[in-house]
């Protein structure tokens, strides 16, 4: 437990609320692939909701309040706004359309895919801050890359359930028929685009690190490599299983060397 200081008194910072929503998130996502219909449809609201709570608790909690609510915007914004880009114009990732299953949208967007993007980017922007601490622009090119590599394994995942389709998913990956390799270079730009925002936003706000960076790197490690798992024993999707593992080797060797 941490104290933060508020004028007159001090009080107790839930220091265990980022854990918390991250353990609750992680039982939620092994009910996804053994679930189906429209059990596993409410499974995935609830994945992205206690997902994004954990990433905007944390920041908030470790990095402090202008920081939480800093990233919470900036990601919302930068999310919303190329996704509306992407679906009037295709560029950066292809065409594609969501389906209505997503519910109410701003701008042609769903609710629920810029509180993805925020379940995503935080974490992402953590891993990167531990590989490379003092080099700018190498952060951010390993928050994106992480951020791109979370997508390869998560989107064929959702065209799987439904929740969006491509015009023209191919080529794409080997192994994965069913996403363009444009969406895998969008992710790249607007990944380069939110991490330099991001690492801007933290390096004006944030205080020191308050708490540990457990929860998220825990959410970014079952996420894709538990996914991965799901992907190739429940949900045959084995291209991206593969795809998974492969993209986040790089990132287990850089920090098994840098410990």
């Amino acid at each position: 437990m941490t104290a933060t200081a508020v004028p007159g008194r001090t009080r107790p910072a839930p220091g265990w609320l980022p854990l918390a929503l991250t353990v609750a998130l992680l039982a939620t996502a092994i009910a996804y692939p053994l679930s189906g219909g429209s059990a596993r449809t409410g499974i995935s609201w609830v994945i992205v909701l206690l997902g994004s709570a954990a990433a905007i608790s944390h920041a908030w909690v470790s990095r402090g309040a202008r920081t939480g609510l800093g990233v919470l915007v900036l990601v919302a914004v930068v999310a919303v706004g190329f996704e509306a880009l992407g679906l009037s114009t295709g560029f950066p990732y292809g065409t594609y359309d969501y389906s209505d299953v997503l519910g109410p949208t701003l701008l042609g967007v769903p609710f629920l895919v810029p509180l993805a993007w925020l379940m995503m980017a935080w974490p992402s922007w953590v891993l990167a801050r531990r590989l490379a601490p003092g080099s700018r622009p190498l952060r951010v090119l390993v928050a994106a890359y992480v951020f791109a590599a979370w997508d390869v394994v998560l989107d064929p995942q959702l065209v799987q359930a439904g929740f969006w389709r491509w015009a023209h998913p191919t080529p794409g990956l080997p192994g994965i028929d069913t996403v363009p390799l444009t969406n895998l270079a969008g992710w790249l730009v607007a990944g380069l685009v939110l991490m330099t925002l991001l690492d801007l936003l933290v390096a004006r706000t944030a205080t020191s690190p308050r708490i540990g960076d457990t929860a998220p790197l825990l959410t970014l490690a079952w996420m894709v490599l538990g996914g991965a798992l799901a992907h190739a024993v429940w949900l045959d999707l084995p291209g991206s299983a593969v795809w998974g593992v492969a993209l986040a080797a790089p990132v287990i060797v850089a920090l098994v060397r840098r410990r």
